[in-house]
């Protein structure tokens, strides 16, 4: 294979218990990112916005987070890095316990930040898919991206050839995917409750 499609080359499998993503690159330092999102909170299940609220996890949640546990607790992984809110420290804790290993936290991977939009029932905010409506408190799409952007940077930079488990949520999550990939985040599938995806930095 030319080895400059080689190292431009990236593709996706689906397969029963997650989704993964793989891209391959060439004579490169390889950090794996096991990129996961919370389980399922008691603002999801009601459709609250949850932003950069704590949040809690349902039982439904907890259960999420230990079933994907139990399918990772075999894999090499070295690091286990969380969001700083809590229904993700939670899901983190519940998914590092089989490894015995402990959280780091970092505030490059909360949600973001929704402003007057927080705590507010999701289908009642008419204007939720015109970002031209939203009030001036919402955390910017561009300040989003560069908070992804800063998060990868600093996994590569802290965990040079190490494989790493990262628990964040639904929105930044797709930022760091919308980086990575260089793609519109409109154009990435939403993470659902304790999915994983894999990529490599």
């Amino acid at each position: 294979m030319d080895a400059k499609i080689q190292n431009n080359l990236y593709s996706s499998v689906l397969l029963p218990d997650f989704f993964i993503i793989f891209a391959i690159r060439n004579d490169e330092v390889m950090t794996l990112l096991y990129l996961v999102r919370h389980g399922e909170t008691v603002d999801n299940a009601n459709h609250i916005m949850q932003g950069q609220t704590q949040g809690e996890l349902n039982e439904h949640g907890i259960k999420q987070a230990e079933e994907l546990a139990d399918r990772l607790k075999d894999e090499p992984i070295d690091a286990f890095v969380s969001s700083d809110l809590q229904r993700s420290i939670h899901t983190c804790e519940l998914i590092a316990r089989p490894h015995e290993k402990a959280v780091t936290t970092t505030p490059l991977l909360r949600e973001r930040d929704w402003g007057s939009f927080t705590g507010k029932h999701i289908p009642s905010l008419a204007n939720l898919n015109d970002p031209s409506l939203w009030p001036d408190d919402i955390e910017s799409l561009d300040a989003l991206k560069a908070r992804a952007k800063e998060f990868l940077t600093w996994l590569k930079e802290e965990y040079p050839e190490k494989k790493v488990l990262a628990v964040g949520h639904g929105i930044i999550n797709k930022a760091i995917q919308s980086v990575y990939f260089d793609k519109p985040m409109n154009e990435l599938k939403p993470m659902g409750n304790a999915e994983v995806r894999m990529i490599e930095l």
